[in-house]
């Protein structure tokens, strides 16, 4: 199988996860590409048609109210109007806890009355998401309603309603006809909606209040890219099927509308200056899947945290091979480690204690992890493997095939020690040391700062090297203990987590701030000087929103004001450009080349450490004023 991702950059979205809604940007969903509504792992709808008097409206607008919800503007044509579009239609689609909705608005200012024959054409389906992903859907149109209620594998039900429509069902194809009289000075309003639900879904909508929008002065733009941003992070709130109270971030839309470990973790950390209950679900979430026995199918570990949980197995292909990927999957030792530090940065933003105290089985269980299994080799340093179903790529940070690069461009290959790990193992140490003291396990916690001296000795030993501009740490060491000496965004994950020491920290900050690395919008993932970089490389050249995010949070934590408000007005300025809803990750080119960003064309966006970013963003351009920690 040939593997194309389709691009979804153009494409208008509404979204309230588990459902989410892609079409053209004039409101059209006619399954091309990742077209399509999608609920939980499933593409639901193919396509989705509308048209009055037998021709499709012409365009004029789209407005996104919010998330879940976007406003097609449309003319219809007639003959009696001259030049003057007097006919309007408001095609309204809206998402909101497993409800697809359209209301459609007519209104008119001709002097005689207009017949209206609307039509929508829906085909219902049921093609996996992965199918999708991979440019494999075949033909749409798999489940064959017959009637409103209809429903596919195992309890996934949905419910059609459509007043005063004729509904026919042929087939895949549900169609709806209505016929109305638009009489001047009055208004038509047309609706249909889908509700859906899947009893077997591990995952359902959240039921915990919404996050708030905080009030951001200064810049403008700030104000819109936080509204934008929380409005985007409430319509990826999930929660556990059996505790829906705690929430976590699913990781973005369209491809990872789901728990996804790593990505959870990171966008309730930076969300902790507002808000501590998304971290407080996030950790309870990711334990519940917390590894308990050794598994290399998944590459389950005991203690190692989930990195990323489906309702069945995944068919993904990886180099031209189809491999078969179970429901749940491990093989993310910085899921791990970040959970230990978000418990303890959690805990100082308010985290109830008790509900620290419930965790710290977890707790243990992650740190037994972190002493007994993340060293296989044995010399000192945190490694990150490669399950056998994931093929000869990378988890974590690097999880593209080809992240980690030597300086003539060739990438690293075998199970490496990326840096970034080091950093995120020697934070974790400490914070476990802090919180094993507090809450009652003194000897322990004097193992784990032991712990982090010995790494941060070996990680000073090791890793240094330098090229013509100078020191650096470098990316990675390879299965061979070399180092993987390319420079890229990973050195930027060190800021802040004490591992490096002040001149150290300087040099970094430093060597992140070249227009090497930095594009004017962020923190391009490997620098232009190596012969491996391309502006669209996920993980040798492109632009990470939250990797930005990340090295800004750093920055601030090391008292680098400056460089972290230069990369933070950098990011706005990237979200000007996206309409202040920040990709995934974008292109690598430098702002006096583009403006605004070339986007990466298959990015999730709306994404959950993307919009979080908003929040160091804000805190570096002195948009509000964060709790006290």
């Amino acid at each position: 199988m040939v593997y194309r991702q389709p691009y979804v950059h153009d494409l208008t979205g509404v979204f309230a996860a588990p459902l989410q809604a892609w079409s053209e940007p004039h409101g059209q969903i006619r399954g091309h590409g990742a077209q399509g509504v999608y609920f939980g792992d499933d593409r639901v709808l193919a396509r989705c048609l509308l048209t009055v008097n037998g021709q499709e409206p012409e365009w004029m607008s789209t407005q996104s109210r919010s998330a879940g919800r976007a406003d097609f503007i449309s003319f219809l044509r007639t003959a009696a109007e001259g030049t003057d579009p007097l006919v309007t239609l408001n095609r309204s689609r809206t998402v909101q806890g497993g409800r697809l909705g359209e209301t459609l608005t007519f209104t008119s200012a001709l002097q005689d009355e207009l017949e209206l024959q609307v039509r929508v054409d829906l085909v219902a389906d049921a093609i996996p998401l992965e199918q999708v992903r991979a440019g494999a859907a075949g033909e749409a149109g798999s489940v064959a309603p017959g009637e409103a209620r209809w429903s596919w594998r195992d309890g996934t039900r949905a419910v059609l309603t459509a007043e005063g429509a004729e509904a026919d069902f042929d087939g895949s194809l549900v169609r709806l006809e209505w016929t109305a009289l638009l009489t001047p000075g009055t208004v038509v309003v047309l609706s249909w909606s889908i509700d859906y639900d899947d009893a077997g879904a591990p995952l359902t909508a959240a039921s915990a209040p919404v996050l708030r929008t905080p009030s951001v002065t200064g810049d403008s733009r700030l104000q819109r890219l936080m509204s934008r941003s929380l409005t985007d992070l409430n319509s990826l709130r999930m929660a556990g099927r059996d505790a829906p109270a705690d929430v976590f971030l699913a990781a973005g839309a369209p491809w990872f509308l789901t728990l996804y470990g790593r990505e959870s973790l990171v966008a309730a950390r930076l969300l902790l200056p507002i808000d501590s209950a998304v971290a407080e679900g996030t950790l309870r979430s990711v334990a519940r899947w917390q590894g308990t026995v050794e598994s290399e199918e998944t590459g389950e570990q005991p203690g190692l945290m989930v990195q990323e949980v489906r309702q069945r197995r995944l068919s993904m292909a990886v180099d031209a091979v189809v491999r078969e990927l179970p429901p749940v999957i491990f093989g993310s030792p910085d899921a791990t480690l970040l959970w230990i530090v978000l418990l303890h940065d959690a805990w100082h933003s308010g985290m109830p204690e008790d509900a620290v105290r419930d965790l710290l089985p977890q707790l243990d269980a992650a740190l037994d992890w972190l002493r007994r299994h993340s060293d296989p080799g044995g010399d000192g340093f945190i490694r990150m493997p490669v399950p056998p179903l994931q093929g000869p790529g990378h988890q974590g940070a690097g999880d593209t095939r080809g992240a980690y690069r030597h300086l003539d461009g060739s990438a690293a290959t075998g199970v490496v020690a990326p840096a970034d790990l080091q950093a995120y193992g020697y934070e974790a140490a400490r914070a476990a040391s802090v919180l094993l003291d507090y809450f009652g396990e003194a000897d322990a916690g004097e193992e784990w700062r032991d712990y982090a001296s010995r790494l941060a000795t070996n990680f000073r030993n090791r890793f240094w090297c330098a090229d013509d501009a100078g020191p650096y740490p470098a990316m990675a060491l390879d299965d061979r203990d070399r180092q993987v000496a390319g420079v890229g965004s990973g050195m930027g994950h060190l800021l802040g987590t004490g591992l490096l020491d002040a001149e150290e920290t300087r040099t970094v900050a430093g060597r992140l701030m070249d227009r090497t690395l930095f594009t004017g919008y962020g923190i391009r993932t490997l620098s232009t000087a190596n012969p491996g970089y391309w502006p669209t490389r996920r993980r040798a050249g492109a632009v990470w929103s939250q990797d930005t995010a990340w090295i800004v949070m750093g920055l601030l934590r090391t008292g680098f004001q400056a460089e972290a408000a230069q990369l933070a007005a950098g990011l706005l300025d990237a979200a000007e450009g996206f309409d202040y809803r920040l990709p995934e990750l974008f292109s690598g080119q430098a702002a006096l080349e583009v403006r605004p960003p070339l986007p990466y064309p298959s990015a999730c966006r709306p994404h959950a450490g993307a919009a979080a970013a908003a929040v160091p963003v804000a805190l570096a351009l002195g948009g509000f004023r964060a709790s006290a920690r």
